[in-house]
């Protein structure tokens, strides 16, 4: 992961699930971060976009926060000083998992719209 950025962790869209075969699907928290990143594409360039498979264990995420943080979207902050006090920590970690939360900090910290 890069130490410079701060990461967003999506799961890829278009995904199977086991559980419910014969369909493809998304979802539709992480969609609405897409969304933005659609509508705002510098957005890409200021933060770091790691799409992960809906199946789990998601290794990627696992590497970031631990095993027992794999819900997605999660915006993973690289430098913990810098995030917002209602943030959660986990080893030193600091980490927002919750999708309003998150689009309101890529609003404030990169000039997307507000989600309304």
């Amino acid at each position: 992961m890069n130490a410079v950025r701060d990461t967003i962790f999506l799961i890829e869209p278009g995904f199977a699930d086991p559980k419910q075969p014969g369909k493809l699907w998304f979802c539709p928290f992480c969609n609405q971060i897409e969304g933005v990143l659609a509508r705002f594409p510098a957005l890409s360039d200021a933060v770091e976009v790691r799409r992960v498979p809906f199946a789990r264990p998601r290794e990627a995420v696992i590497a970031a926060l631990g095993e027992a943080h794999q819900a997605l979207p999660v915006l993973v902050f690289a430098d913990p000083a810098t995030a917002p006090s209602d943030a959660d920590e986990i080893d030193g970690r600091r980490f927002l998992n919750d999708t309003r939360r998150i689009l309101e900090v890529l609003a404030e910290r990169h000039g997307t719209a507000w989600p309304h």
